[in-house]
């Protein structure tokens, strides 16, 4: 079965975006990345030496294989800094996609609507591929999308805590208004968050700490990429309907003795 999406104007078959950081070393990182099937790299661009990004020891070891990069901005506090940060990747080679993150908190990094929808606007004039993590806030979701982003990526629960999805119903609401893809980022922690978050309907999910932290992070990223397979498949599936009583499988009536 072909089942892929659009992110401006690239297609994709895999689902599943995931991070360079927090590898225990360059092998694991380069395995667990190929164990994912994963087309695209994300990475903080504060991380990456500019002045000769593609010989960077973060990316030296994944050049062999045609990814798509995406570069966040992690680190900026403000909308300026932000879109400098891009400039600057785009300037490097490096890509013009670009993940506006924006986190003006140092506990909980959680986003900065504000300045994460002004870093976009400019970016998107820019004629950048926008990819802004924001909270599954149903409003701001559709804030971004109309202000051009590419795709947009609201949280399951604050990045790094592995807490799984905090509030589904939320993230229901994004898919159900968007007409973008929407991606899962930050906060998930087993593959259970994975599925779940597929069968809600989002077009992806992004993850770094599930993977690289766990103790074996080669097998977690391969259960990580069926998880995220089956979710999605579960979905194009259709769930069955809940029921309030119990109705056996044969049909009550074939238990009656004539």
């Amino acid at each position: 079965m072909r089942d892929l999406f659009r992110i401006g104007n690239q297609e994709l078959s895999s689902r599943f975006f995931i991070g360079t950081g927090l590898f225990p070393n360059p092998h694991v990182q380069k395995e667990a990345i190929k164990a994912s099937g994963a087309q695209v790299l994300t990475f903080a661009i504060r991380r990456i030496n500019l002045e000769s990004a593609r010989d960077d020891s973060i990316l030296q070891h994944v050049q062999d294989e045609a990814y798509t990069y995406l570069p966040n901005t992690s680190g900026a506090r403000t909308a300026d800094e932000a879109v400098r940060i891009a400039r600057l990747a785009r300037a490097s080679g490096l890509s013009d996609w670009i993940k506006v993150e924006i986190s003006a908190n140092e506990r909980t990094l959680l986003p900065d609507p504000i300045e994460t929808l002004k870093a976009t606007e400019i970016l998107v004039k820019e004629g950048f591929t926008v990819l802004p993590y924001i909270t599954d806030d149903p409003i701001m979701c559709k804030r971004l999308e109309e202000a051009g982003a590419a795709a947009v990526m609201p949280g399951a629960a604050p990045i790094g805590t592995g807490l799984g999805i905090l509030n589904p119903y939320h993230l229901g609401l994004i898919v159900e208004e968007a007409s973008v893809p929407i991606i899962v980022d930050a906060g998930l922690g087993t593959v259970s968050d994975a599925a779940q978050a597929m069968e809600l309907g989002v077009s992806a999910v992004l993850m770094n700490t599930p993977v690289a932290k766990a103790k074996d992070p080669v097998w977690m990223a391969g259960a990580m990429r069926l998880a995220i397979e089956a979710g999605r498949l579960a979905y194009l599936s259709g769930r069955m309907e809940k029921k309030k009583y119990a109705s056996a499988s044969s049909g009550y009536e074939a238990f009656k003795l004539n």
